[in-house]
């Protein structure tokens, strides 16, 4: 498998191949470039850093065993609703799951803030999850590797196959672009 030509297979392409041949490959290919954006959805509802990470996995778990079950057209949109009703579903689960508040401040101004805060929240993660998929591939990668999945350079070099040299620059140069492309859309 050439990966360098199968990373700039585009994510409808990617899905039509695995739903061809059921071969994992291409969703290794294919769900990597959603991480950060699904963990930044799952952060958006569960503000939990290790509960967002352990809800990507398990988003990952159901599109690896689930998505042959459906006619996905839009692959980014469709795992954006999954991400959604997984989250929805882990705070369902939640037992302990409880609102505090300090008696002294007003319940209602308390509820108007938080609801500003969690929408100006998801506005930002959102325009963060739009400049994600406007990157490179390359530095899209390196940028779930390193970020999200916490992974060291040597760790992404053998993951991606790319040089420490190559690393090094895509994380960068991702970095600087996705800074530039919030500046920029705040600026707006």
């Amino acid at each position: 498998m050439n990966r360098d030509k199968n990373d700039q297979l585009s994510d409808e392409d990617l899905l039509q191949r695995f739903l061809h041949d059921r071969d994992n490959k291409w969703l290794g290919i294919l769900l990597p470039r959603y991480s950060l954006i699904l963990f930044g959805v799952c952060m958006k509802y569960l503000k939990n850093e290790d509960d967002a990470r352990d809800c990507v996995q398990q988003i990952f778990f159901k599109v690896i065993n689930e998505i042959h079950k459906y006619n996905v057209q839009h692959f980014r949109s469709w795992i954006y609703m999954v991400a959604k009703n997984a989250c929805l579903m882990w705070i369902r689960g939640q037992k302990n799951f409880k609102v505090e508040w300090n008696e002294n401040l007003n319940l209602r101004d308390d509820a108007n803030e938080q609801k500003q805060h969690l929408s100006e929240r998801e506005k930002m993660l959102d325009l963060l999850q739009e400049n994600i998929s406007k990157l490179k591939p390359e530095q899209q990668a390196c940028i779930n590797y390193f970020y999200l999945q916490k992974k060291s350079y040597a760790e992404i070099t053998t993951l991606t196959g790319y040089s420490l040299t190559q690393v090094k620059s895509y994380l960068q140069n991702g970095k600087r672009n996705l800074e530039i492309m919030m500046t920029n859309k705040n600026e707006q």
